[in-house]
């Protein structure tokens, strides 16, 4: 059997909050309607143009992930790939996120408005 991926799941303080922080980065449809998910009550969805859906679920006693801090994991986290490094960092900090790293060449660590780390990654030129 091989499945089929339908979305990626985070739990967080604020699911409306983290769905528009997500649409903020990455375009896409805040909680369209999908007869997959239902919507509300703590759930909601952002449907991406590449046809990935990310699934935003509210947690009351969510403990975010403290990067690096392997006490608290990551438990996931998600990979941004971006053209212009320094232009995506700034609609990033625009839109809620908080940087955590950028000692690395070529791609910088965040956490988004409930604390779940990702990357901006610099796509290479083709």
């Amino acid at each position: 059997m091989k499945a089929i991926l339908q979305c990626v799941v985070l739990d967080c303080p604020d699911d409306d909050e983290l769905a528009r922080f997500y649409h903020a980065l990455l375009g896409g449809e805040v909680n369209r309607p999908d007869r997959r998910w239902s919507l509300g009550g703590g759930w909601s969805t952002l449907h991406l143009p590449t046809g990935l859906v990310l699934c935003f679920q509210r947690v009351a006693d969510f403990q975010p992930p403290r990067w690096p801090d392997s006490r608290y994991p990551q438990q996931s986290h998600l990979d941004l790939g971006v053209a212009d490094l320094d232009a995506a960092h700034e609609e990033a900090l625009a839109a809620g996120a908080e940087l955590l790293d950028d000692s690395a060449r070529g791609w910088r660590v965040y956490a988004d408005p409930g604390g779940h780390p990702f990357c901006l990654v610099r796509e290479s030129a083709r």
